[in-house]
């Protein structure tokens, strides 16, 4: 199944999108000879995703020189000679999110769908189908439901779709950020196999860079609109640019936190209950059952890490802990401390009432946005309830987060890093007693992630109960955190060595 591998250059590239003053990316030189594989690292917002998106062809349409509001585009970035757009087909995209790749309802449509689109002939299609399911290990019916798969099923059936395709070039953004470990290991052994396959080029980003580094040639740190600062093979530029790696916020293998680096003093005993699970059972919409037997505990002032593999129902667990689910079965109940006299019922509280007790931070952020600015997004909350230092409250999220240069743009234009560290603030402007956050770290660079832990960790600190549905264990560590594992049984604790905090 060797494909002729795509040569990629940029030159002097850069990009800005609609409505926006600072550039995405600027100044940008870099070639990627054909069959070559290159990780492009650097802090969140130096435009990585977006350089991967010109690559792919997928940028809003060419921007308007006559119109000062509209995207402007610098320099040129070709793909074998040509415009991405001329030949689309030659790069395949993968992005981070799973579920935003599948398109059909059955695993051997959705692989079939780009090559239809394509242009394939049929007689072609369901051979080269078969073959790529077989090259990213995914063992499976073609007539096997899309919507039974795990995360990581999901990552690898997209790579599926992507090499029944043929391409020249494959360009990953983040696929392992939103994955279990299992998760994690399944993707990066189907890209390998199909790098194996194929011969094709890579371009790859991600934060945690260990992931990928027995898999690329080349190592590439990004400057936000500064272009490339640096260039060579991974082990190089680690031992040449470490400091500035690390300054950059990429995880440079070995930089783990220690476990409870996050809070300020030893661990604290744990505070009033607020809110009590007991055979907890939990449902998706359309009543899917997707767990059952479930007791847990939320206390003010400790941090509860809901883990488990992919599609074990825990973001379905988180919503029904915010009131945003009813529960199947069982009880979930709110204690008077939390309920203050609006009853123990979390799924039967008003707005209002919810708002000012649990804040839920959702999975996908930008489905929680309301206002055209971040600014106004971060003030909704506090201004809703009459809260009277919004504009102190504002002010100081802006610069803890990492956001006040973006004050005044549209909470669409940023970023995905961005995007989540805006929905964590709008979250915790109305300071509830009970913040819920589905993968608050997914997307962050090592400085962005050490903002976003520290302020959840300060937050505990003052009394805050925190829910975390994660995959992050570092996440987990750095908070101290007591941990539920979901699996078919339920929920089990985890339990630690109380001296080292390691799992028994």
């Amino acid at each position: 199944m060797t494909t002729a591998a795509a040569r990629i250059t940029f030159s002097d590239w850069g990009w800005r999108y609609a409505e926006r003053d600072a550039w995405a990316v600027r100044g940008v030189d870099l070639t990627v000879e054909p069959g070559e594989r290159v990780a492009i690292v650097g802090p969140s917002g130096a435009g990585k995703s977006t350089l991967l998106r010109a690559v792919a062809g997928v940028l809003p349409d060419e921007p308007d020189p006559d119109d000062d509001t509209a995207a402007a585009v610098q320099g040129t970035v070709l793909v074998d000679g040509a415009e991405p757009s001329a030949v689309r087909g030659r790069v395949g995209l993968v992005m981070q999110d799973p579920e935003a790749h599948t398109v059909m309802s059955r695993v051997g449509d959705d692989v079939a769908f780009g090559c239809e689109n394509a242009g394939v002939p049929r007689d072609e299609i369901w051979p080269r189908v078969r073959s790529a399911l077989d090259v990213v290990g995914l063992d499976l019916a073609l007539d096997r439901s899309t919507t039974m798969l795990s995360g990581g099923q999901r990552q690898r059936l997209a790579l599926a779709g992507v090499l029944a395709m043929r391409p020249g070039a494959l360009v990953l953004d983040e696929p392992c950020a939103n994955l279990d470990p299992s998760g994690v290991v399944q993707v990066h052994d189907a890209v390998r196999a199909l790098l194996d396959e194929t011969g094709c080029s890579l371009l790859v980003v991600e934060h945690r860079i260990g992931t990928w580094l027995d898999l690329v040639d080349r190592l590439v740190l990004l400057e936000p609109a500064g272009g490339v600062v640096a260039d060579g093979a991974p082990a190089e530029v680690l031992a040449a640019h470490g400091p500035a790696l690390t300054a950059a916020g990429v995880w440079v293998p070995g930089s783990e936190p220690a476990r409870g680096s996050a809070r300020r003093g030893t661990r604290t005993p744990a505070g009033a209950g607020l809110l009590e699970a007991r055979g907890l059972g939990t449902a998706r919409a359309k009543r899917q059952r997707v767990g059952s037997g479930i007791d847990l505990d939320v206390r003010a002032g400790r941090v509860l890490a809901v883990t488990g593999p992919n599609g074990i129902g825990k973001s379905t667990l988180g919503l029904t802990l915010a009131g945003l689910l009813r529960p199947a079965d069982g009880v979930l109940r709110a204690t008077p401390t939390l309920a203050e006299g609006a009853g123990d019922v979390p799924a039967a509280w008003t707005s209002r009432q919810l708002a000012a007790r649990i804040g839920t931070v959702f999975q996908d952020p930008e489905h929680q946005f309301v206002a055209r600015t971040v600014r106004e997004e971060l003030a909704v909350g506090p201004r809703a309830l009459g809260t009277a230092d919004v504009d102190e409250r504002v002010d100081e999220l802006l610069d803890a987060f990492g956001l006040a240069h973006l004050a005044d743009a549209n909470p669409f234009t940023l970023s995905g890093g961005e995007q989540r560290r805006l929905a964590i603030g709008t979250v915790i402007a109305s300071r509830p007693p009970v913040v819920v956050l589905d993968e608050p770290t997914s997307g962050q660079d090592r400085a962005t992630w050490q903002a976003v832990v520290d302020r959840l960790g300060d937050l505990a600190d003052t009394g805050t109960a925190i829910v975390a549905v994660t995959h992050d264990q570092d996440l987990v560590r750095a908070l101290d955190a007591d941990e539920v594992v979901l699996g078919a049984a339920g929920a089990q604790p985890v339990l630690r060595d109380p001296a080292t905090g390691v799992r028994r």
